[in-house]
């Protein structure tokens, strides 16, 4: 756990918590069609082997809405009901059962229908994300701030969380999103000091796997350096799965994911003589889910094998068509370049 994290307010949602002392976590979205059971229900669980925490959907009618409870019987991981302008999918979200809802409460009518909302989530005990975006942003802050700058998503997130408190209404989590990583850092950053909700951090839009990825790395990986964030989504264009992978990892590389194995490679240059790219993909997917709290090291070449990683508590280093295996820096075996994956994977099991 990074110990200079903001402390925010603890916030559950379903069996997991947000905010506080609990570990961030890591969401997705589905994309499929949420009045389509059988595919929902399939793809929340492809999300939950992947190793999401919390999954959204998608609520655009009241069809949808009423599918809440069928989905929610089929999976096992919190769900949050995505919820635009009509308070009557809140309404219907919160009797299906969901777990949180997000929805901006300013933008939902007068004051009695948002009163409703928060009335049956209250007696469920169901927080409320306020979930800002830089693209549909108020039309009066539009023409107060020119754009949607930093600080006008922000005043657009007090505004819906002082409707939510005036109702004395204080289970919320928050997110600021823009496709502008810049953008998005400074909005978080700003909210971050105003005030102690947790905070969903996410660059929206951001693309496809290659960009997106790039993208969400510096804007939530800088936030979490900072010590900002309690949750986190990856928003990539393809399989939502892929989002599983690339949060976790921006997790594990700023170290606030407590995996036990760690993992570490070289590059490869022009020294590699073996087929490192192939080995290094084969020995992760082999090795990133044990229980062992070890570091492995896959090197190119005898410079960067026992040397750099001598830290490593075994490794691999790369010769002419053989490989050598070390432990603490020291070499103790060469082996052929064909048993190179099988006796690396034996001595891990040894440890």
């Amino acid at each position: 756990m990074n110990h200079l994290r903001k402390h925010t307010k603890k916030i559950r949602v379903g069996d997991i918590f947000i905010g506080g002392d609990a570990p961030i976590t890591v969401q997705s979205m589905t994309n499929t069609d949420t009045r389509d059971s059988k595919s929902t229900i399939n793809q929340i669980a492809r999300l939950e082997d992947a190793g999401c925490d919390i999954v959204r959907i998608a609520v655009p009618d009241l069809s949808a809405a009423k599918n809440i409870g069928e989905i929610k019987n089929n999976t096992n991981i919190p769900i949050v009901a995505d919820i635009h302008f009509d308070y009557r999918l809140a309404l219907e979200a919160v009797n299906q059962g969901i777990d949180a809802i997000r929805i901006n409460p300013g933008n939902i009518g007068d004051i009695e229908r948002v009163k409703m909302v928060v009335e049956s989530c209250k007696k469920r005990s169901i927080p409320i994300r306020i979930g800002v975006n830089g693209g549909s942003l108020e039309k009066e802050l539009l023409e107060r701030f020119g754009s949607a700058t930093p600080e006008a998503m922000v005043q657009s997130a007090l505004g819906h969380i002082k409707i939510l408190e005036d109702l004395d209404f204080d289970d919320i989590v928050i997110s600021l999103k823009n496709s502008d990583v810049i953008k998005s850092v400074q909005a978080y950053r700003l909210i971050s000091s105003k005030v102690s909700y947790p905070l969903h951090l996410g660059i929206t839009e951001s693309g496809g796997i290659k960009k997106g990825t790039i993208k969400s790395s510096i804007g939530i990986g800088g936030l979490l350096v900072d010590g900002i964030g309690d949750t986190i989504r990856v928003s990539l264009t393809g399989d939502p799965t892929e989002e599983i992978g690339v949060g976790k990892e921006i997790l594990r590389s700023v170290g606030l994911l407590n995996d036990k194995i760690k993992i570490v490679s070289c590059p490869t240059c022009g020294r590699c003589q073996i087929d490192l790219i192939n080995f290094a993909g084969e020995i992760e997917q082999k090795i990133e889910h044990l229980e062992k709290d070890i570091t492995v090291a896959i090197m190119g070449c005898a410079v960067n094998g026992p040397g750099e990683a001598k830290e490593a508590d075994i490794g691999i280093a790369g010769g002419n068509g053989v490989g050598l295996l070390f432990k603490k820096g020291e070499i103790i075996k060469r082996v052929p370049q064909e048993e190179i994956v099988s006796t690396l994977l034996k001595e891990i099991d040894n440890i």
